[in-house]
This record gives structure tokens, sequence and C-alpha cells, in this order.
């Protein structure tokens, strides 16, 4: 093995980058385009593991090398083994990784460039919130390939109107970013040399509030909409009260009355 073999070899799957309370990971397998393989699912799940139990880390950025934000699964591992139990396994690990997104307290941020298809479009529809460069193009496109996206439609059926979903499903068709964003998979559409800077505002933003607030307000938004409108309200007028009697909740109030900035304090 020569030395350029053993350099691309040894070059991490994923990379962590923390800055004032935002952490960054960037898939990193830009010469497969940021394909989830099941290593990369694994390291991925084992990080946000590790981010969800640091009070210290407010914000998640969700980024990709090279050309591409993430190009979906592995299709050579995916034919590796044609058993029904590897592929169960395969799937299962997925979900629980976009489910891990949307359990993890701090809210999460997606950064896209190039192209975000069948997984890598899910992964997208999974972040809370998404801010993608202008040349960014997005597609369930498995049904191309005689593979229905079933997976990725949880997440896109969630983000889309259910005729926008399917159309992307049934056709496999790219959409553009500005289609993404008049559609609801991303929150923002900014030239490639503005995204970072994008998202930075947005960082900044929720940085400034109390993260007891986000940590609640999250885990009761992806409750409350999955339950009937009653059984919502219930929920959410439980999470207020809980909310409310918060030291941050009276701070932030009397700051507001008072004209001045709150001081947080985290509980």
């Amino acid at each position: 093995m020569n030395t350029n073999t053993q350099a691309v070899a040894a070059e991490p799957l994923l990379l962590r980058r923390d800055d004032g309370g935002v952490v960054t990971l960037t898939l990193n397998r830009p010469a497969q385009f940021n394909s989830l393989s099941q290593a990369l699912m694994s390291e991925l799940q084992a990080e946000l593991d590790r981010i969800a139990a640091d009070d210290s880390v407010r914000v998640v950025i969700m980024a990709g090398a090279g050309k591409a934000f993430c190009a979906g699964h592995d299709l050579k591992e995916m034919r590796s083994d044609a058993t029904k139990e590897f592929q169960k396994s395969l799937f299962r690990q997925c979900s629980e990784l976009m489910l891990k997104l949307v359990r993890m307290p701090q809210p999460v941020i997606a950064r896209v460039h190039g192209i975000a298809t069948a997984a890598g479009c899910q992964l997208v529809s999974m972040c809370d919130l998404a801010v993608a460069s202008d040349n960014a193009r997005f597609a369930v496109s498995g049904v191309n390939l005689g593979l229905f996206c079933s997976t990725p439609s949880v997440g896109l059926a969630r983000n889309l109107g259910r005729k926008q979903a399917l159309e992307m499903l049934l056709t496999g068709e790219f959409i553009d970013a500005q289609s993404a964003l008049a559609r609801g998979l991303v929150n923002r559409v900014v030239p490639p040399e503005q995204l970072d800077a994008e998202i930075k505002k947005l960082a900044d933003s929720i940085l400034a509030k109390t993260p007891v607030a986000i940590k609640l307000g999250k885990q009761a938004f992806y409750r409350q909409l999955e339950l009937g409108l009653e059984e919502a309200y219930d929920l959410a007028s439980e999470v207020m009260a809980c909310n409310m009697i918060t030291e941050d909740a009276r701070e932030g109030i009397d700051a507001f009355v008072a004209k001045r900035k709150p001081e947080w304090k985290g509980r």
C-alpha cells in the first residue's frame, strides 16, 4: 500500500468541529458523495448520542464534504447481501439515526449543497431546519432503480404536502433549491458563498435563547404532531405550564418588562 492509499484509508468518515456551543458534523466520504454506509451511520449515531448528552452543545450543523451533501445509501453495500435480515437491519439502523435527530434536545440544521438524494433527502427532511445553496438539488430517486423510497417518504411526507411528496416519490425527478423552499423542505436558499453566513444567522438566533425553552419546545413540537387536536392542546398546555415555572421564563419576562437583556441560567 502506497502513502496516498494509506492516507485515504485513514481519513475519518465523520468530521467534528466545535465552535462556541455549535457543533458541525461533516459526512466525509466525498468520493462516494457522502453515501450512508453502515460504518458512517454508526459513527454518526454515536456522535449524536454524545452530543445529546452534552449540555454545552446548543446547535448541531449537519454538512457534507466535497461536491454533495449526501447521495443516500451506499448502493454497493446494499447489494452485498441479498438476505431480508440484512436489509431489515440496514433500514432499521438508518431509521434509528433519523429518529435520533428528532429526539435529541439540540436543534439540527442541515447545510445542503450539491445533491441530496434518497436517504440524503431524507436526512434533510429529518433535520429541524435546513439551509441550501441555490445550486442544491433534491430527489428521492429510488424508484428509478426499482426501489420505492419508502423510508425517505416518512420525512418527506412530514415536510411537504401529500401530492408534492408523492410526485417526487413516484417520478424520482429532481427539484431545485427554490422548489424545495417553496414546498417546505428547506428554510432558506442562498448563493453558495453565503451558505455558512446564513446558517450562522440561524445558529446565533438560537444561541441567544434559553436552552430550557428550546429543549422543551422541540420535544413538544414533534410529540404534538402525532396527536389529535385535543390531545395536542393538552400536551402543549402541560409543556407551557412547565416552561412558565422555570427560572429562565421568569427572568425572560422580567427582563422584557424592565427593557433589558435577559441573563439566562439554563434552568
